[in-house]
């Protein structure tokens, strides 16, 4: 057994049997963090072919969607000041109608606008010394974001308009997922049935691993300090996401800042929920709805996601502050996943 940690994620992979055709496996950097792949065709493909149209794929994503690439499609509307409605890609207008969705169905705790409030905490990509700012410069940002009340998505016409020119807009919890799932698609493409894709700690699995079993992926525990698989789920044709808040944030006079902030109070979370993974039918799906959930928390996202049929689990802290012990909760769908042949 081969364990490969990929943020938030340990995915286990079993070793491939010595049979033909070979396991294809390529790896990398997009959209600012890395991509593995493992392929595991039917028939014999040219690996290099195959490596250039996953490339194409990514290219293809991160010139739309990236917030890293300050040519790409998203960074230059975010430039732009303009209210007047501006005519925009398929994909881009595929992927501000599933945050659209995602946001009214978290209650507005999944949010695309909310880069002012991650700027002015100091977690933004421009961030300097990360200090609390004040009550002033909260509400400030505050005025800038709502993507219900500062966006209107025309799908019919396929336009994006401001409805504030100052409004930026986030994909990080959108373009890593939708990333993996172009990827696999791609895949398919080439009459492959058996992959894993993982960007950035997102992932999608299909079919078997090289062994000839579900793929089995382990959640992380969220404890920094240790490397250490909370809990082991095995899947096929599902994606999986995890967003934790234990790897980023700040300390100020012994007071611990998330960089998970409330959109409704412009302030880092306060609840104990530390880690929220997601199984969904697609990775962009999986990335959004695990932001969304951890942003609430333990108890308004379990309720949500039973509202809502989603496949989520919850690692929180109990006990003691300085040495607290980590309980999950899964949903009723992540339960019955678990059990599934």
């Amino acid at each position: 057994m081969r364990i490969m940690i990929f943020s938030t994620l340990v995915v286990l992979l079993l070793s491939a049997c010595a049979q033909a055709p070979e396991v294809h496996r390529f790896s990398g950097k997009t959209m600012g963090t890395s991509y593995n792949i493992v392929a595991v065709p039917s028939r014999d493909i040219g690996k290099e072919a195959l490596q250039e149209a996953i490339i194409k794929s990514l290219n293809l994503v991160n010139d739309h969607l990236s917030n890293w690439d300050k040519t790409s499609e998203i960074s230059r509307f975010n430039r732009s000041k303009t209210l007047k409605p501006i005519k925009i890609s398929q994909m881009l207008a595929q992927v501000i109608g599933s945050a659209n969705i995602v946001h009214e169905k978290s209650e507005g705790f999944f949010d695309i606008t909310i880069s002012p409030l991650v700027d002015v905490w100091g977690f933004g990509p421009q961030a300097g010394e990360q200090k609390i700012p004040d009550d002033e410069q909260i509400q400030r940002a505050l005025s800038q974001i709502g993507q219900k009340d500062q966006l209107k998505l025309d799908k019919e016409a396929q336009t994006l308009a401001k409805l504030t020119p100052e409004v930026q807009l986030n994909l990080s919890a959108l373009a890593k997922g939708f990333g993996v799932d172009e990827v696999a698609r791609t895949l398919a493409s080439f009459g492959i049935n058996h992959y894993m894709v993982e960007i950035g700690g997102d992932l999608i699995v299909a079919g078997q691993n090289p062994r000839g079993q579900k793929w089995q992926i382990g959640i992380e525990r969220p404890d920094k300090t240790a490397k250490q698989v909370q809990l082991i789920a095995k899947i096929s044709n599902l994606a999986m996401a995890t967003s934790g808040d234990y790897r980023n944030y700040f300390v100020k006079d012994r007071q611990r800042y998330s960089h998970i902030l409330n959109v409704k109070t412009g302030r880092p979370v306060t609840h104990q929920t530390v880690s929220v993974t997601v199984v969904a039918k697609n990775a962009m799906l999986a990335d959004a709805w695990a932001t969304a959930l951890l942003a609430l928390g333990k108890t308004k996202g379990l309720e949500i996601a039973k509202q809502h049929g989603l496949a989520a689990l919850f690692i929180f802290k109990s006990g003691e502050t300085e040495n607290p012990a980590f309980e999950t909760v899964m949903s009723p769908r992540f339960k019955q996943l678990q059990f599934e042949d």
